[in-house]
């Protein structure tokens, strides 16, 4: 981590969202998913946020040597976006404390806020985390 990597750091993210984005896409093995309205759907908005987050910490890492992963969301999903519609993200870190890195972020889809909330990322050593991921994968092939 660089020193630039410091409490008050703010990034503004914007993405215009497709029909890809909506509630069917995002389970499409789920029938019930299939029934749902044509609208932004909470789990790729969240992914979203974090995609923002992500941005904002990027020049501030030693990437992609050094990555961060997601531990917590704390989002609320207040309005509808259907597809089409630009969404802006403005995110701001709020706490540093060793690898552990915490942001409040607020969307808006340019009539209403959509989103607000906060979001905690892990400084990860990329090449060590994917080394215990693929231990963990051999472990669970063993017992399968």
């Amino acid at each position: 981590m660089k020193d630039t990597l410091q409490p008050g750091l703010t990034h503004t993210f914007q993405f215009r969202i497709p029909a890809t984005k909506t509630v069917r896409h995002l389970y499409p093995e789920s029938a019930m998913f299939q029934d749902m309205p044509d609208v932004f759907a909470t789990g790729f908005m969240v992914g979203l946020l974090e995609w923002a987050c992500i941005e904002t910490l990027r020049p501030h890492l030693d990437w992609p040597v050094e990555q961060s992963l997601g531990t917590q969301v704390n989002f609320s999903h207040e309005a509808a976006t259907p597809p089409g519609m630009m969404v802006t993200v403005n995110v701001r870190l709020t706490e540093v404390d060793g690898r552990r890195l915490r942001f409040h972020v607020e969307a808006h889809d340019g009539l209403e806020r959509i989103s607000q909330g906060t979001h905690e990322r892990v400084v990860i050593d990329a090449a060590r985390f994917r080394d215990k991921v693929a231990q963990k994968a051999a472990r669970a092939a063993k017992a399968g």
